[in-house]
Order: C-alpha cells, then structure tokens, then sequence
C-alpha cells in the first residue's frame, strides 16, 4: 500500500511561517470537495443565499418551496355573481354569506309538522268555551246560585284562551323557522329549539362524503315527505333535517351541487 493513500485528500495544513492558507484550502474557509449542501456555515461570502434555507432544500430533496404573496389576492367576482349576492343578503339577511355566495336552495319544513301543536291548541279552546257556555245551564240545573256569574266566568276564560293560542303560535313559529339552505358554497342548516334558541350549521360542499333521503310509513309516502342525510369526511359527522318536501328531488340538487363543486364546474 503507498503511504500517500492513507493521507487525507483535503488537510488543512497551514503555513506557520505566514500565516496563509496551503493551497489545499480555498478562500472560502472549506476545502475544494466541501459541500455547501452537507455542511451548513454561518455565512460564505460571495454567494447570494441563505445558509439555513439551503440545508433545509438539501434534507427535502422532494419538495417544493413556493413563495405566498404577503397580499392575498383579492377574488374576482363578476357583476352577475354580485348581483345574485347582494339580493341573498337582502332576502335572507340572518344568513352568514361569504362573498360572492348566494343562495341557490330554500328547504322549508312540511306543514304536517304543524297538525300536532294546531290541533292541539285549537282542540283546547274548543273544550274551554264549550265549558264556559254549558256553566249557565250548570248552576240552573243544580241551583248554585253562590257561584260566579256567566260574565264573570266568560271573562276569566278570555286570557286563558288568548295564552293558549299564544304558545300555539310560538310552537308554529319555532317549527316553521327551521330551514335547510343550499348556497354555490355550503350547506346551512337554521336549527330554531325554541323562543330564544338558535343554532346555526354550515359545511362547504366540498366536505359532504354523502348525501340521501329516507322516507318511512305511509304518511309520508303518501304526502311525500320526508328526512335527508348528510355525512362529512375526517369525523364523519352526521347531519340530518326533518320534515322535509319532496325529499328526492331535493337531495338530487344537493347531489348535483356537491358534484359540481368538487369537479370545479359552476353551482347552479
């Protein structure tokens, strides 16, 4: 073996006696086989780049950096899109819109949904007059002359009544105030519990995994009502609306939507 083998190729020597580099060594302060990818200096002088940022590209071959404006830039909106936003906002003026959504879709809730509570209340009021007005015929009978008058009694059941039809309507209102909306972006679902609770859903069509109807019983077959069905990718979170109109058609929409919406076709 020749002993110049086994000597480094790139030492380092100096020159004690002036206090320069061998030429082994170039102005850089690394030797001529250094890597600049491997080796992350301080600073080298004469090359326009930053150290760090170059180890980083270095231990990331497969990667691409790309810059991001610090202003984003601003979306286009065309005077038609505008013009379908600003009457959403004018006609449903609760609704968060984003810019340049509108809404394409406006499920209500079946009036079947209001038998219950009308029938309810109507039905109570019925059984009250009809008790005030046989009361007359009540006393006569049974000669009760120490109870209260006709007027007496007619008058007390007046507020009653009126409270009746009150939380009648109340009922109705929070019914009616549950909606389901499909916009060129999302799904909004208005969920009204009661007077004074309200609680809003919104999922970008671009999350929904899986849309569909169900209907059940002759009722709803009959009277074609029914339930839809949304699921969403990463939880799989479940969303679902009551009560709704012609739940096939509707669903075929929202199908269409969220097809469209992932394909990067318009929203119609």
């Amino acid at each position: 073996m020749n002993p110049q083998d086994t000597k480094p190729k790139q030492s380092l020597q100096r020159d004690i006696s002036n206090g320069n580099l061998s030429q082994n060594e170039d102005n850089t302060g690394f030797g001529r086989n250094s890597s600049y990818v491997t080796i992350q200096p301080d600073s080298i002088s004469g090359y326009n780049f930053d150290p760090q940022i170059r180890a980083q590209y270095a231990n990331e071959p497969d990667y691409v950096h790309a810059t991001r404006p610090i202003e984003p830039q601003k979306f286009h909106i065309s005077p038609e899109l505008k013009a379908k936003h600003e009457q959403a906002k004018l006609d449903y003026p609760y609704l968060n819109l984003s810019e340049g959504e509108y809404v394409i879709l406006d499920i209500k809730r079946h009036p079947v949904g209001l038998w219950g509570p009308l029938i309810g209340g109507i039905f109570s009021i019925v059984i009250l007059l009809s008790m005030v007005f046989i009361y007359p015929i009540f006393i006569s009978e049974y000669g009760m002359s120490s109870l209260p008058g006709f007027e007496v009694v007619f008058l007390c059941s007046l507020p009653i009544c009126l409270l009746i039809g009150l939380f009648t309507y109340i009922n109705a209102w929070v019914y009616m105030r549950n909606q389901f909306f499909l916009t060129n972006e999302s799904v909004i679902q208005e969920i009204q519990r009661g007077l004074f609770s309200r609680h809003e859903q919104t999922v970008s069509l671009g999350s929904i995994e899986d849309a569909s109807f169900e209907q059940n019983g002759v009722l709803q077959t009959m009277l074609n009502y029914g339930s839809i069905r949304l699921s969403t990718e990463g939880e799989e979170t479940t969303y679902r609306f009551y009560f709704v109109s012609n739940p096939k058609e509707q669903i075929a929409r929202l199908n269409n939507a969220v097809e469209s919406f992932k394909n990067g076709r318009p929203v119609e």
